[in-house]
């Protein structure tokens, strides 16, 4: 049986998107700030404490939520895989496009 290769394709990349399930939407920063305590270290602006922020757009406003630094790779990931399932997401549309308008191209003629 000879199978179309986009088929095959399609069919492989829409089967990988079940690893995404973890996904998180929105950034994942990390920037470095003061603490605020005078006796701190990072009072002088030297020896900064990190800090990790995952940032989401919605509801037409921009929410921040800080990320425990136990934490930060996981969401760092979480955050990655979206990115990684709208790249596959396009890839299969872009796949059943080609298939679509070569369907519409036979009726036409």
């Amino acid at each position: 049986m000879n199978q179309d290769p986009e088929l095959v394709l399609r069919g492989r990349l829409v089967r990988s998107l079940g690893a995404m399930r973890e996904m998180l939407p929105g950034s994942f920063i990390e920037r470095v700030r003061k603490c605020g305590k005078p006796t701190c270290r990072c009072a002088d602006g030297q020896n900064l404490h990190p800090q990790f922020v995952l940032s989401v757009f919605s509801g037409g406003t921009t929410k921040t939520y800080n990320v425990p630094a136990e934490m930060a790779e996981e969401v760092r990931r979480k955050v990655e895989l979206r990115k990684k399932f709208e790249a596959l997401a396009e890839e299969i549309c872009q796949i059943n496009l080609r298939r679509f308008l070569r369907r519409v191209g036979k009726r036409a003629k």
